[in-house]
């Protein structure tokens, strides 16, 4: 881990100095170390380190940019920047900071080795190193699903990796598998996963005591998405093993309850599919039966991740649970709404929304929530069934999409996250490539409502 509670070696020491204040920081240091600074044109900028010299004139301490702001940049683009070794930081630092250096240090070498490994920081006495931890190792978890390739990732293997970490922390897990699906009326995540030589399944775990709130999370878990017969252009396919990367935000944040005791009677429900082509595929046309009794007509096999998720809001609301949470890459038009970068929200509670978001911004973990419009549910109206999967428009496709999963859950407070799982690009703290989002807000307002 690049976050350690004990030094093995002298650490080399670094100062975090405001742009604002270089000026005045530059006056308070020797002839020396000014002459260094001006070689190796430090201007404080965000992330931008320098060497200065002890009195040999020899590189002995680093001074590290910082636009004043507490989020993960502030340190996490130095894990691979600095030199191999171990270091501290003279001043007080949020956990937010010492995360930001934890999951800046991730990488993924499952099918190649890094030239090296990250610079490892000293976590000072202030802080809750078993809390930095614990977040890391959950975020590690959720990117590693995410960037492992299809065959290695398969709906089978995805089952392995909930029932491990079920079995860590002495959760119950139960799969239902194949036409067991179709025994207990799971037709719609059957009918999407049934075309794959890997069979569909439901992974069903549950954690906690019973007499506390109930808490279920679902992910969508579609290993691999080529679309179905609506089948996607290879420009689209190219990174759709990320297509679970719902059901790896799950996992992640049921790690992170699980791991911090909170007082929660969790379930997790993962719908883990394949998306492929046979010659038993689910057609355009075809009307499915759901678990909650809605029939659903098939309007488009590439809008599949809602029909698998469908069956499990269903499920889940059969608990009266005190809070629904889903995951799920669902849309291309959420994505064109937000970005790759924020977790688009939709909830169907006031309150709980503005306080996820207000979570969000806390701990640099972006999200916006969208509306359940719902004059836009004409939309998915079907002349042979009580609803179509998608629609026709090109207008609002994230809001309809919301607006068919609300069907299914009732009630109950729920929360609809909708995101892209995935860095486009490499940022301080956030390595391209499987990215966990909104897990850390949901898990804030978690620990916050339900503490220990």
């Amino acid at each position: 881990m690049a976050l350690i509670s004990e030094a093995t070696t002298t650490p080399t020491p670094i100062q975090l100095v405001r742009t604002s204040d270089l000026s005045a920081w530059r006056e308070s240091q020797s002839s020396a170390a000014t002459a260094w600074l001006q070689r190796q044109q430090f201007k404080a900028e965000a992330g931008q380190f320098a060497w200065l010299p002890d009195s040999a004139d020899q590189p002995a301490s680093l001074v590290v940019g910082w636009d004043g702001k507490d989020n993960l940049s502030t340190l996490g683009g130095l894990p691979f920047l600095l030199p191999e070794g171990e270091y501290r930081i003279e001043q007080p630092l949020s956990a937010l900071q010492l995360l930001g250096w934890g999951l800046g240090a991730y990488r993924f070498d499952r099918y190649r080795s890094g030239p090296r490994e990250p610079a490892r920081l000293l976590i000072p006495a202030d802080q809750n190193a078993d809390d930095l931890a614990n977040t890391v190792a959950a975020v590690t978890l959720v990117r590693d699903l995410i960037n492992l390739s299809a065959e290695d990732l398969k709906p089978s293997a995805l089952a392995e990796a909930a029932q491990q970490l079920a079995d860590t922390h002495g959760a119950q897990c139960t799969l239902t598998v194949g036409d067991e699906l179709l025994e207990k009326g799971y037709g719609a995540i059957h009918a999407v996963g049934r075309a794959a030589d890997d069979a569909p399944r439901l992974i069903d775990f549950s954690w906690g005591k019973s007499e506390h709130p109930r808490i279920t999370l679902i992910g969508k878990g579609v290993c691999f998405d080529s679309g179905g017969l609506d089948l996607k252009p290879a420009n689209n396919m190219r990174t759709m093993k990320k297509d679970m990367g719902g059901a790896a935000q799950v996992l992640g944040l049921a790690q992170m309850i699980m791991s911090a005791d909170l007082p929660v009677r969790l379930r997790v429900l993962i719908p883990a599919v394949e998306n492929a082509i046979s010659g038993n595929a689910f057609r355009p046309g075809d009307v499915l039966q759901t678990y909650k009794g809605i029939t659903v007509e098939v309007d488009n096999t590439d809008a599949e991740g809602r029909l698998v998720l469908c069956d499990a809001l269903a499920i889940a609301a059969e608990d009266k649970p005190a809070l629904v949470v889903d995951f799920a890459t669902l849309t291309g038009a959420a994505r064109s709404a937000v970005g790759a970068e924020v977790a688009a929200m939709f909830c169907n509670d006031d309150k709980l929304a503005s306080e996820l978001s207000e979570l969000g911004a806390a701990v640099d973990d972006a999200l916006w929530r969208l509306p359940l419009h719902q004059p836009y549910g004409y939309l998915l109206e079907s002349k042979v069934a009580d609803c179509v999967n998608s629609t026709g428009t090109p207008f609002a496709g994230a809001i309809t999409a919301a607006l068919f999963l609300e069907k299914f859950i009732g009630e109950h407070p729920w929360v609809h996250f909708d995101i892209m799982a995935f860095n486009t690009r490499a940022r301080p703290g956030r390595p391209e490539g499987g990215e966990a989002m909104a897990v850390r807000a949901v898990f804030e307002y978690l620990r916050k409502r339900y503490p220990v």
